[in-house]
């Protein structure tokens, strides 16, 4: 234990999770009749929470997947001895409206399926016997619930995210403010020699009279140690939820520094009274301090800190959105392995574990909310909400450092700009301490609906959705010069990529709207928009779109129905794309030398180039044992070129060597050639390699 107190160290809040024993049914269903009417004395089959009903047909099935009603359900038998306590119910995530009831009567309902929620259902329990918990989940698509549609993404269906029943005294920490821990601290100034931060409770009492408590506020550090410390006598009134608030200053901080050094205190809230802990509250502290200088980059604590990004979605293939703790875990250690420095979880609010694995791992985050894609005029009430939720929920993680607000929303113009303006004003409200930002979908920055927010992000993908793929270089040259002082990221690039699908010689442009996604093109994509990116420091970070391949349920292009595949790792995480390793060299600081194009084995030119990633020094090259000595170098100092490599019909062993400070770094990868194979003919042989793997018909 960390507390050595003169009371009795025992929380009375408990926590525990609440998701075996449930039934699930789904949908369509006769109104009414599933609550009211009693015909699902059948028909149901037992799931473990998180679940989905869209793990598959979201991911496959070309639109023709099942949106809309399904109902959860459980026994509940609360002990006796719990009676004169509160309970609640909070649930992670369900997809994407949700009405709880408690023996068939309504105990709270949410709408958005990626912010948690929490709901008392003290007053509808029957202590000492069995009590049915009944969740209705839909998540047909709604004008006034963001996301209004399954374009960019698809909303799966369900109790997809954990679910905890909590018991807390009748004096406490409040659970039910927007799900949030009810403990917000603030960092109001954060040097090398001090820190002051606020901690501010927010407080119940459910009894009949003013009780009195005393308010303790310790700081912890990593090892056990208290660092600060403060208490107050206060009285919580039967009416209404106070807020009390102990400003603590930390003297010589070990300051939060991102991957460098992700050094977090504890910060324990305890609420004491009659001799006893009544409740307790644990948050993570990262003492840190974000600049983003306008034509600079990020100062992280003063020091000037990359922001190498990849976005995130959270769904994997034949899960859907219904992850274990260990996926979202693998997911983090791959973007560790690239060397990612900041993660953009898109487009909606993620697994709180996320957040809290990223305070420890010291990436740096853009969290944000699903308003995205489509603007239908009634989704007002449901972003304000959402955005709350969001930042309440989360305001105590120290790696984020950005709220965004909302993603490619335009027409109809005077209601967009007001609504936006309307939600940086929240998130300055909610959270004066972080920056706010929005997402353009163009190149430039007039769009009067993105400049309502502290930064503005551009999503754009030059030479796959139009253009070529040199034109970022002219582009933000021409950023440069247009918009000086501008805080500008560029929140979005990528291209599609189809490990199943090769080409050896790439253009300018890639086939979008087409059935074929070669990787060799997004290889080169990559290749070319990084080395730009990384000498212009106007912009103040960049996300690879994506770091996973991700379920689009309204496309069918690529090859393979419903999927996105501009992921730097494909949908079921088990390969790791050419473009990983070319970020993982500019980025990480793991050794790394890699021939690219290892897919593309059927060669087609008995003449060609061999493209080397090293970060350890200048490669060597054998072709069929034969040193191959002359390169060139490419966009970045890691990229290597080998011209004009001949191969031999038939078998060709081709490897790379370096040798570092007495250890020996190598790769080897085997092509065939084959001469009666044209390039021309590439593409239908790619394409039914893709059906051959993937199992299109």
């Amino acid at each position: 234990m960390l507390l050595m107190l003169a009371v009795g160290t025992a929380s009375a809040r408990t926590v525990e999770p609440f998701n075996g024993g449930w039934s699930f049914r789904r949908g369509p269903f006769t109104a009414d009749r599933v609550l009211f009417g009693g015909v699902f004395e059948s028909g149901w089959r037992e799931v473990q929470i998180p679940h989905t009903w869209n793990a598959t047909d979201m991911q496959s099935a070309k639109g023709d997947y099942y949106a809309g009603e399904a109902y959860y359900r459980k026994a509940y038998t609360p002990d006796s001895a719990l009676r004169g306590k509160r309970v609640f119910l909070r649930f992670g995530g369900v997809g994407s409206v949700a009405e709880i009831y408690v023996n068939r009567k309504y105990a709270g309902g949410h709408k958005g399926a990626y912010a948690a929620f929490a709901i008392e259902i003290t007053a509808l329990l029957t202590w000492g016997s069995e009590n049915e918990i009944l969740v209705k989940a839909d998540n047909t698509p709604r004008p006034d619930v963001i996301p209004v549609n399954n374009t960019l993404f698809g909303v799966y269906g369900g109790i997809y995210r954990p679910v905890e029943l909590i018991v807390t005294e009748n004096v406490g920490v409040a659970v039910t403010d927007f799900a949030s821990p009810g403990v917000y601290i603030s960092q109001r100034e954060v040097t090398r020699s001090k820190a002051l931060v606020e901690v501010k409770v927010k407080l119940e009492n459910k009894r009949l009279t003013a009780q009195p408590v005393t308010l303790k506020t310790t700081v912890y550090e990593a090892g056990g140690k208290v660092k600060a410390q403060r208490q107050s006598v206060e009285k919580v009134l039967p009416q209404g939820r106070q807020a009390f608030t102990h400003a603590i200053a930390i003297p010589n901080p070990r300051l939060w520094q991102g991957r460098e050094d992700p050094y977090l205190y504890s910060v324990v809230v305890q609420v004491i009274g009659e001799g006893r802990v009544l409740d307790e509250v644990v948050q993570p502290l990262g003492l840190r301090r974000f600049e983003l200088r306008a034509g600079e980059g990020m100062f992280l604590n003063g020091k000037k800190t990359p922001m190498y990004g990849v976005c995130r979605h959270q769904d994997w293939w034949q899960l859907g959105s219904a992850l274990s703790a260990e996926r979202h875990d693998t997911d983090l250690e791959m973007i560790m392995e690239v060397g990612a420095t900041t993660v953009r979880l898109a487009h909606y609010q993620q697994a709180e574990r996320m957040y809290a694995k990223c305070d420890s791992l010291g990436l740096m985050v853009w969290a944000e909310i699903p308003f995205v894609n489509r603007v239908s005029t009634q989704e007002a009430d449901n972003a304000r909400l959402q955005l709350v939720e969001l930042i309440r929920q989360n305001y105590n993680h120290p790696s984020i450092y950005i709220w965004g607000l909302h993603n490619e929303v335009y027409a109809p113009y005077p209601y967009t700009v007001a609504l936006t303006a309307d939600l940086h004003d929240i998130a300055k409200s909610e959270d004066p301490y972080r920056y706010t930002a929005s997402v353009n979908g163009h190149s430039a920055l007039e769009q009067p609906a993105n400049l309502n927010a502290d930064v503005q992000g551009i999503n754009h993908y030059f030479g796959w959705y139009g253009g070529e793929v040199g034109d970022v270089k002219s582009w933000v040259e021409k950023m440069e010069r247009q918009y000086p002082g501008y805080r500008v990221i560029f929140s979005e690039y990528g291209a599609e990529a189809n490990v199943f699908q090769q080409e050896e010689r790439v253009g300018e442009h890639g086939r979008y709207f087409s059935q074929f996604y070669p990787e060799t093109f997004a290889t080169k994509f990559h290749e070319v928009q990084w080395g730009v990116i990384a000498k212009h420091p106007y912009l103040l970070a960049s996300y690879v779109w994506n770091m996973f391949d991700f379920a689009t349920p309204a496309t069918a292009q690529g090859g393979i129905p419903a999927r996105n595949m501009k992921g730097l790792v494909t949908f079921d995480r088990k390969v790791k794309k050419d473009p990983f390793y070319w970020y993982k060299a500019n980025w990480s600081r793991e050794p790394v030398l890699y021939i690219t194009q290892r897919r593309a084995d059927r060669r087609v030119n008995p003449v060609t180039s061999v493209t080397v990633y090293s970060n350890v020094g200048a490669p060597t090259l054998y072709v069929n044992g034969a040193p191959v000595e002359k390169y060139a170098k490419g966009t970045t100092d890691v990229h290597y070129i080998f011209e004009n490599v001949a191969l031999r019909e038939g078998k060709n062993d081709v490897e790379a060597k370096v040798v570092q400070g007495g250890n020996v770094h190598s790769d080897a990868i085997v092509w065939t050639y084959s001469a009666t194979v044209g390039q021309d003919s590439l593409p239908a042989q790619e394409a039914k390699r893709t059906k051959e793997h993937v199992g299109i018909d």
